[in-house]
């Protein structure tokens, strides 16, 4: 069957999280964990499963925006109810404006999630959240210009419009939080004993193992400042990190990849005694500079089972050329993207959208590549240049705040070994003359 180059084009989408137990989207899955230094989703999984199915864990997931971590969540969710637990998995940038996020914003977006997750079961039958629904109609009087709620209606429909009409106000946001602020424990309170508490107990007399909620997206957060001068991650995570832990259910929150490089780290994990797992890049190389076989092997399989899903992994290696025109083309595909598989992903799409026939040809990678060094060298700084020659050289990197700007802004990325942690600089700016 000859490749549609069409259908390649739309499967290569950058933008599309796989859904692992959508048949259509499991197709193109890779497992990677066997070459990223560990059996990361396998951990959370059991420490929910195994070690403490009874009482609520709280677990932090970080890496770099783009690496696979909101691809790898949906599979936990899958294997979550496989074990016979109620998972509420959704994204908070949906509910939330990333760029000015309190403690109460996260608190509502997950009682509106669990909620309306709920709604969905048959005869459940929770008791009447007489405390959420007071608190809602005080928001309701507090803002009865700007947003209707009726007495009647459900928490789900309440605080969706709530949350809508403050993600997109700061006027609102900043009236919400003089509301919210103080009533902070309440909050949490009521959502534990009139929420997630009850539903725990009606899923377990339903033969269910128990409830877990995974709130992705917060990796997501800007590092504002809020106007005290606390940076907005270090604020959530550590100055209110209590109070995320404190719901009494299984919670899973993505965390920015730049708190690891806090001089408040070992506060945090005292915070949620847990060390935040990490997810790191697909190794293209090692740490000593050679090529990384398994990792590349597994690159390469993914770009190839979104052309040939049908086709065995061994097939599809036979059908390189009718993709490329040599198989040295997508060796430089996979390596110049480092491993970060949106990365890949988006320099496939592009180049797939400018060449616009088969097999696509090395000359045009070039030329995309190059376009993409050139878009990303304008954001870099002499001081940071020698910054990367730096992590280049030692594979390592430091708490400074430059050192987490390049983190950050995805000029360096993070592997993982037998040995630990190693960084190195995004290979397409190699190809950079300033480098």
């Amino acid at each position: 069957m000859a490749l549609d180059l069409q259908k390649f084009y739309q499967a290569c989408n950058p933008s599309k999280t796989l859904v692992v137990s959508n048949p259509l989207d499991r197709q193109y899955y890779i497992d990677f964990s066997s070459v990223r230094g560990g059996r990361i989703i396998e951990e959370l999984k059991e420490n929910i499963t195994f070690f403490s199915p009874d009482e609520p864990t709280c677990e932090l997931f970080t890496g770099h925006i783009g690496c696979g971590k909101s691809t790898e969540l949906l599979r936990l969710k899958a294997e979550l109810e496989e074990e016979g637990f109620h998972v509420v998995y959704f994204e908070s940038s949906q509910d939330l404006e990333m760029g000015d996020v309190d403690i109460t914003d996260i608190m509502l977006a997950i009682a509106r999630r669990v909620s309306e997750s709920l709604d969905s079961l048959e005869k459940l039958h929770l008791a009447e959240p007489k405390g959420l629904k007071s608190l809602l109609q005080g928001i309701a009087k507090l803002l009865q210009t700007e947003v209707e709620v009726s007495a009647e209606a459900s928490i789900p429909l309440g605080i969706g419009k709530i949350t809508a009409k403050a993600k997109d106000s700061p006027e609102l946001r900043s009236k919400l939080r003089e509301y919210l602020g103080p009533r902070t424990k309440g909050i949490l309170d009521a959502i534990n004993e009139e929420l997630l508490q009850s539903a725990t107990e009606k899923l377990k007399q339903r033969g269910k193992q128990g409830l877990v909620v995974i709130v992705d997206n917060l990796d997501r957060l800007e590092s504002s400042q809020k106007p005290w001068g606390r940076p907005q991650p270090e604020y959530l995570f550590i100055d209110r990190g209590e109070q995320l832990r404190q719901l009494k259910c299984h919670v899973v929150y993505t965390m920015p990849l730049s708190l690891r490089f806090s001089n408040e780290i070992e506060t945090l994990t005292q915070r949620f005694t847990v060390n935040p797992k990490v997810l790191p890049m697909v190794p293209v190389l090692q740490r000593d500079g050679r090529i990384s076989k398994a990792g590349m092997y597994l690159l390469k399989q993914m770009v190839l089972a979104r052309a040939f899903p049908y086709l065995q992994e061994d097939e599809r290696l036979d059908v390189i050329t009718e993709v490329f025109d040599t198989p040295e083309t997508l060796e430089q595909l996979c390596r110049v993207s480092g491993g970060h598989v949106r990365e890949l992903l988006m320099l496939l799409y592009d180049w797939i959208k400018k060449e616009r026939l088969l097999p696509l040809s090395g000359k045009i990678l070039e030329s995309v590549i190059k376009s993409r060094c050139n878009q990303m060298k304008l954001a870099i700084t002499d001081n940071e240049w020698e910054l990367l020659r730096q992590v280049a050289k030692d594979k390592q990197v430091r708490g400074d705040e430059n050192y987490r700007s390049l983190v950050h802004s995805r000029f360096v990325y993070e592997y993982c070994d037998n040995e630990g942690s190693w960084f190195d600089i995004n290979p397409i700016l190699a190809k950079a003359a300033e480098f």
